[in-house]
């Protein structure tokens, strides 16, 4: 474990450690991460939302792109219609901060892609940081997993979707199994008394969610 803290504070320290908020961070952001949106016009939205008008502008793809919360270390973006991004800053040591940057598309139901930056946008290996859950989490411990009720309607769960969610107020990343919200009306009826009401909840505990 102590190997892992040593090898991205040297990643961290090697691409910069200076202190940087999350409107700097997003302006200096690669355009790769956010295709639709160049440089310039990430810095027009942070203008806009500064300022306290509707941080909406018409995005690469024809659409628009809207800055809906902004703080020194959270950013949420609609990004399309279709799309958002959400972006985390968390504390390491002396201070030093990597970027948690999740990225959420509801076609039509929401799944997500939760990946990790050095400050100066250097990609860390995600698998280092945080362990994605599997869907069986969001099954109840107490379920006759045997049961002709629980094989019929759990057979219909043949997609793994789930939605994560970083928290604007605290050090926290959700997981929501949403792969029930792409069955039929019955079918979801079916499957529902075997899942857990609660998502999971993850804590950011010094180098990793946890």
């Amino acid at each position: 474990m102590k190997r892992l803290i040593f090898s991205i504070l040297i990643c961290v320290f090697a691409f910069g450690v200076k202190a940087q908020e999350m409107d700097a961070l997003f302006v200096s952001m690669p355009d790769n991460n956010i295709p639709q949106l160049e440089n310039a016009w990430r810095k027009d939205l942070i203008d806009l939302f500064k300022t306290g008008k509707e941080a909406r502008l018409k995005n690469t793809m024809n659409g628009f792109s809207t800055l809906k919360n902004l703080t020194s270390d959270y950013l949420l973006l609609q990004v399309t219609e279709r799309s958002t991004v959400e972006m985390k800053l968390l504390p390491l040591v002396n201070n030093t901060n990597v970027i948690c940057m999740v990225k959420t598309v509801n076609g039509p139901v929401a799944d997500s892609q939760v990946e990790f930056f050095t400050t100066e946008w250097k990609p860390l290996a995600a698998s280092d940081l945080f362990t994605p859950v599997s869907p069986d989490w969001f099954i109840k411990e107490d379920a006759d997993k045997n049961s002709t009720a629980f094989l019929d309607a759990t057979s219909r769960l043949d997609m793994d979707l789930i939605q994560y969610s970083l928290s604007p107020d605290s050090l926290t990343l959700t997981a929501t199994y949403t792969t029930p919200l792409y069955l039929s009306q019955e079918d979801r009826k079916n499957v529902t008394p075997f899942i857990k009401e609660s998502p999971k909840v993850y804590t950011w505990e010094k180098f990793h969610f946890k």
